[in-house]
């Protein structure tokens, strides 16, 4: 299986719109970063995007994404879901609908923000993506790979983590829950939220998720959801063995 890092910014991305901080003026490619999402492969088995944000053009064609059988959303804040139209050239390659799996507030969100694509009144056609909304109750799967949902808090929001197999993600966290860490255990690599050093309402800073991955105790930890406060090398020269940021572009064999 192997795990693609689409983005690994903030809802800002790095660079930032008018900031000349270093990390913003990096030359280091690993200090640029879009919208967080993954792109998970199983071979020629299955192909799953995790989260569709405002940069998922961008990133499919830099990847070379040329399927998806399914989006799984972790939940519908703007950097999660504003890629969705994005979909319509996937319903185009593939001649079919988008199956779209997220919680109940998650498909809320979608229905409301696109609220034009679900309108009978709206005219039907190749202008609207064409999905097919999936609640997520357990346990489920998307050709070969089994998904499992993990609770975890984004302020005081749940939200969705997943693993599949050894594998596990969780963006945009700030507290686990106590009925999640059993879910958690056995892991290759987990890629964890981790935005900046100062503390943050709805995210962990890099001192709580490197705490939070080292009960884990996963084989490799990833971090990812990093803002401009983070530069890759001087951040990843201090973090412990085992520990690091991901990266855009970054692929991982799982």
């Amino acid at each position: 299986m192997n795990i693609t890092f689409l983005g690994t910014g903030t809802s800002h991305g790095v660079p930032m719109i008018g900031c000349d901080c270093a990390t913003c003026r990096s030359d280091d490619p690993r200090d640029t970063r879009l919208r967080p999402s993954i792109f998970i492969e199983d071979g020629a088995a299955a192909a799953v995007l995790v989260d569709a944000g405002p940069d998922l053009r961008a990133q499919a064609l830099r990847a070379n994404i040329r399927r998806v059988d399914a989006v799984v959303f972790t939940h519908g804040h703007a950097d999660h879901i504003l890629g969705l139209d994005e979909l319509r050239r996937y319903n185009s390659l593939q001649r079919r609908a988008m199956p779209c799996h997220g919680d109940r507030a998650t498909l809320y969100d979608i229905e409301r923000m696109f609220a034009y694509v679900f309108d009978p009144q709206t005219p039907k056609g190749g202008g609207l993506p064409q999905l097919e909304l999936i609640e997520i109750h357990g346990p489920f799967a998307v050709e070969s790979l089994r998904i499992l949902p993990v609770p975890i808090f984004h302020g005081q929001r749940p939200i969705l983590g997943l693993r599949v197999g050894a594998f596990a993600y969780l963006t945009d966290c700030s507290r686990i829950p106590d009925e999640s860490w059993p879910l958690l255990g056995g892991l290759d690599v987990l890629v964890l939220d981790a935005l900046r050093e100062r503390p943050h309402p709805t995210h962990f800073t890099i001192e709580e998720a490197v705490d939070t991955a080292r009960r884990i105790g996963a084989g490799r930890t990833f971090f990812t959801h990093m803002c401009h406060d983070l530069g890759h090398a001087a951040t990843n020269a201090r973090l412990p063995p085992g520990m690091e940021l991901a990266y855009d572009g970054l692929v991982l064999e799982v």
